[in-house]
């Protein structure tokens, strides 16, 4: 089973390159400014979470930002998705940090069923992102 373990700030660009391409796989709701606008702001938000970082041959190929009681990002990278990776991740925030919350764009129905299959249900909803842009966000949480 890959190590769950958290990075050192020098991980932060790698950090962002595959936040980046998993951005870029699922987000096609994304406008290419506001892509551009949202990766200039994960560089300031890694430092202010619980970052984990996950492996898979032997490079970083996800992680999840913890903060507030709950996940605030879980990202996995495109040539990573589908090993049970994000699983991995989920099971580590829910065992171990005793996270039963997390917020996802209503526009990213996979994300959407993910969470859903390990049990999430919708609590809530909002017409606009934390920013005020028109992306929908669902919360979620463990019953």
């Amino acid at each position: 089973m890959p190590d769950i373990y958290q990075p050192s700030p020098a991980h932060y660009p790698q950090l962002i390159s595959i936040w980046e391409a998993a951005v870029r796989a699922t987000h096609h709701f994304l406008t290419p400014s506001d892509l551009l606008y949202f990766k200039k702001m994960v560089g300031t938000y890694l430092p202010a979470m619980e970052v984990y970082c996950i492996n898979h041959d032997d490079n970083i190929a996800g992680f999840m930002g913890i903060g507030d009681g709950m996940v605030q990002a879980l990202f996995i990278h495109p040539a990573a998705s589908g090993k049970g990776l994000g699983t991995l991740l989920m099971q580590y925030a829910i065992d171990e940090k005793h996270i039963r919350r997390v917020d996802v764009n209503e526009q990213n129905e996979a994300a959407l069923g993910f969470y859903q299959h390990l049990g999430f249900v919708v609590t809530g909803r909002t017409e606009l992102d934390s920013t005020g842009r028109p992306y929908p966000i669902l919360m979620l949480e463990l019953p």
